[in-house]
Formats: C-alpha cells, structure tokens, sequence
C-alpha cells in the first residue's frame, strides 16, 4: 500500500490470528515512530515491544478496555518523559505505529494511556522510570479478519471541510 491507501484504510483490529509478528517487523514499526512530529525535538518517547503472552495477559487485566491485549502477538507501550508536550508528542509516535503496522498487514488498535487508573501499574510491570508517562499500548498481530484493510464509509469530505471560516 502507499502511504494515502495505509492512512485510508488502517482500521482498529481486535482479533489476531495465532501468528507471531517478526522481531524485524516490530523493529521498522518503532523505528518509524522515532520519527514522529515532536514538539522541539525533544523527542521524549520510549518504547516496550511486549510479545511475552503471560506479560501480554497480566496487560490485558490491568487495562479494562484493553482485554483483547491478551489475544494480541505483540503490544508496544509507548512512555514519554514528562515534558511540557509529552503526550503531543506520545500520540504523534502511537499514530505512526498504527500506520505502519497497516503499511506491513499487521493489525492495531490503540489502548489510551495517559490519565487511566492503570497507567502506574503497567508502567511498574514493564519497569518504566517514575518521571515517564504511559501514552498508549498498542496491540498488534495478524487481523482474524482479511477484510481488515479494506475502505469504510466515513463523513464525506464536503461536509467537515471548511474554507477560510468554520
């Protein structure tokens, strides 16, 4: 796909097959989040790729609209230091994972992080430093579904563009 087909058609994928995701695969999605907008260049992001099912599972209990991180291959957790636009800068790495997870057939879909009651306790799971904040987790994995990645009705666009003034 190119880069307008990934960002058109990259949906939210729950169901994974039982097929592990290549450590190389895991690699260019993170390595494309590094490159991410980031306010100032701080570039305050951390990444924990998660492919360990039992660590996969004690996730899933933890986030309660995360259960289905169980089911998942692998999760990256992104973490950011807590600059003035972390969570800017946190949400603008998690979207070019989703991206390039899409871009590579690899379902996601992402958990939130910040401001949830269980931010602390996976962050103590996955042995985070106290000054870095939980932006998302996001799971990943082959999608059940091969009709994943095909186009879904959204608003058209002559309805929520505006010219010059709302």
């Amino acid at each position: 796909m190119d880069a307008i087909d990934v960002l058109r058609k990259r949906r939210s994928v729950r169901i994974f097959q039982d097929k592990p995701v290549a450590k190389a695969d895991l690699e260019a999605i993170v390595d494309v989040a590094r490159f991410a907008p980031t306010a100032r260049n701080v570039q305050p992001w951390e990444f924990v790729v998660i492919t360990n099912s039992k660590v996969l599972t004690e996730i899933s209990k933890l986030a309660e609209n995360g259960r289905f991180i169980s089911g998942s291959k692998a999760c990256i957790a992104v973490f950011c230091a807590d600059t003035k636009y972390y969570l800017e800068d946190g949400c603008a790495a998690t979207v070019n994972i989703l991206n390039a997870a899409a871009a590579l057939s690899i379902g996601s879909c992402w958990v939130a992080g910040d401001k949830k009651d269980y931010c602390h306790e996976v962050a103590r799971l996955l042995g985070a430093p106290l000054d870095h904040k939980l932006v998302s987790l996001i799971a990943l994995g082959y999608p059940q579904d091969k009709n994943s990645f095909k186009l879904v009705e959204k608003r058209p666009l002559g309805e929520l563009i505006h010219w010059e003034i709302f």
